[in-house]
């Protein structure tokens, strides 16, 4: 058995798709056969995003274990199709807690705690993999930020030491960094990586391949520049220019051979990769010549991260329906009964993403109602499960105070409340109901009918549930709670039989769906906006 690891670093600005040209490697390696697994490294001190604004960081991630992380781990399971863990996303402030813990409990015998050697020493046990069989392992692991970050400085210098640990030929080192083009001299600059680089040297890292964002493609000369500067080989600078679709990136980083370089440098074989289904379904988004509207109706639209996982799902169902995506970007907060027919009415399909507290909530309302009066395919997730409950409560039993103790812990009508084992919970982070759970369907549900099981897994991210007590009437009036937990005490899944197409679900199906293999909700709803659109 041989682990080999790859740390990807970035350089100059952050944002420049460190996340995207990792999972493209894992990607093209895992095409070679190898086993690959990910690793984020991120260097804010919070324990996790659980608790961050979705419109600063972007949209949290769920793993199966029920680990809340970074949205860049959402990039890696799609690219590589493996299902992470609460591994996969190591931040400072687990660092620190767990360094403190130790601290307490007097595991360093009284000894000054200091960054060198216990908080890179804890950094690296992060790093290291064990596995029993005899296979190849390649870990790849992104460091966020860039190197010139005061914040990034131990996880740098942990790689430092990593690398002396385990040797050059097990660890090699990635750097993805800006080269300007100016437009008004219509110049290639190369000295923001050559600082970049600088910098890293200053510290005793020295990057083994330089992958180049760039808007234009860099000439020899260019590269040659770049290499001699930096300190590289001509051929370990590679380009990566912008791209019409995401999922094009590992197909043009093949083209630049940056699965030949990495293994050339981890001392190992590069086979000819099987990239036959990734070029398919590429090839699939380049022969899309119909386009349905799908409005998402959500309260965090100034950020469209916050919802990258739901945007590449609804990608997804439309890649498996032959048909591109486009989507109308709805702010609830600013969505009324007055204008929801004039901002909804060019829809081919409405979806309500999940979200906490009570702002824009009416906006979602009306958008469901919209969906459910006039028959237009309608998908709800975590959120927007709760709030098709309220609006069916009220509206078509005549609950007209129907609430969420969320939003109205006085309301008369409680028809989505606490779980139970939820009573009583202060802290806010990593205490909802999280990762993957089973739900079991109605045989005569529409659910059941595209997931072509009875058991189903999702994964869950909430803190609410259906009031059971309001079952039997929700029912009556004509609801049809399609899902269930194994053990029938909660709702997992509901539809409105009245309606083409109107499902919501308590769970997160955008997490689990792949470009090549969507998950059936996402594809049954683009395939019902596309029936929509017919008629």
């Amino acid at each position: 058995m041989a682990v080999k690891y790859v740390f990807v670093t970035g350089g100059v600005v952050s944002g420049l798709g460190k996340g995207i040209t990792a999972a493209s490697l894992g990607r093209l390696l895992k095409a070679r056969g190898y086993k690959v697994t990910m690793q984020k490294f991120d260097p804010y001190i919070n324990i996790d995003p659980g608790t961050m604004n979705p419109i600063q960081h972007g949209e949290v991630f769920v793993t199966d274990d029920g680990t809340e992380t970074d949205l860049d781990l959402g990039h890696y399971e799609r690219f590589i199709d493996e299902n992470l863990d609460k591994n996969s996303n190591v931040t400072t402030g687990k660092i620190y807690w767990s360094v403190l813990h130790k601290e307490r409990r007097g595991d360093y015998g009284g000894r000054t705690v200091q960054v060198i050697p216990h908080i890179t020493n804890e950094i690296k046990s992060k790093f290291y993999r064990n596995y029993t069989d005899n296979e190849t392992h390649i870990a790849i692991i992104e460091v966020g930020g860039t190197v010139g970050d005061i914040e990034s400085q131990p996880f740098l210098e942990a790689i430092r030491q990593f690398q002396h640990e385990v040797g050059h030929e097990n660890a090699m080192i990635l750097l993805v960094s800006l080269i300007p083009y100016l437009r008004v001299s219509e110049e290639i600059k190369t000295k923001p990586t050559q600082a970049a680089v600088k910098t890293m040297q200053g510290m005793g890292l020295q990057p083994d391949v330089i992958v180049c964002r760039t808007e234009v493609e860099l000439d020899r000369e260019t590269k040659d520049k770049i290499a001699l500067f930096c300190n590289v080989p001509t051929n370990h600078v590679l380009n990566n220019l912008d791209l019409k679709y995401l999922y094009e990136a590992p197909l043009a980083m093949e083209k630049e051979k940056l699965a030949d370089v990495a293994c050339e440098c981890l001392n190992l074989e590069c086979p000819e990769p099987d990239l036959t289904e990734w070029k398919a379904m590429v090839d699939t988004l380049y022969s899309l010549d119909r386009t349905v509207n799908i409005s998402l109706v959500g309260k965090y639209t100034q950020l469209h991260d916050a919802y990258i996982s739901v945007v590449e799902a609804l990608k997804h169902g439309g890649i498996s329906n032959k048909v591109e995506v486009k989507i109308n970007w709805v702010d609830s907060d600013e969505l009324t009964a007055e204008d929801v027919h004039e901002k909804l009415k060019d829809s081919d399909g409405i979806i309500v993403p999940g979200g906490f507290g009570d702002r824009g909530i009416s906006g979602m309302v009306e958008a469901i109602r919209y969906a459910r009066e006039n028959n237009v395919p309608y998908l709800g997730i975590c959120l927007g499960m709760q709030l098709s409950i309220v609006e069916f409560a009220r509206n078509v039993v005549g609950y007209n105070d129907a609430n969420s103790i969320e939003f109205d812990p006085n309301t008369t009508h409680p028809v989505i409340a606490l779980l139970p084992d939820q009573d009583g919970v202060e802290d806010i982070g990593g205490t909802l109901r999280l990762g993957s759970y089973p739900c079991v369907l109605d045989k005569t549900s529409k659910a059941y009918e595209l997931f072509g099981q009875e058991t189903i897994h999702d994964r869950h991210r909430h803190r609410y549930e259906v009031n059971n007590d309001y079952r039997n009437v929700l029912t009556t009036n004509g609801l049809k709670l399609c899902g269930m937990s194994p053990d029938g005490r909660i709702v997992e899944m509901i539809e409105n039989p009245a309606c083409d197409f109107f499902v919501a679900t308590q769970a997160h199906p955008e997490l689990r769906s792949r470009p090549n293999r969507p998950h059936p909700l996402f594809s049954g709803f683009i395939g019902a906006a596309v029936k929509h659109q017919d008629k």
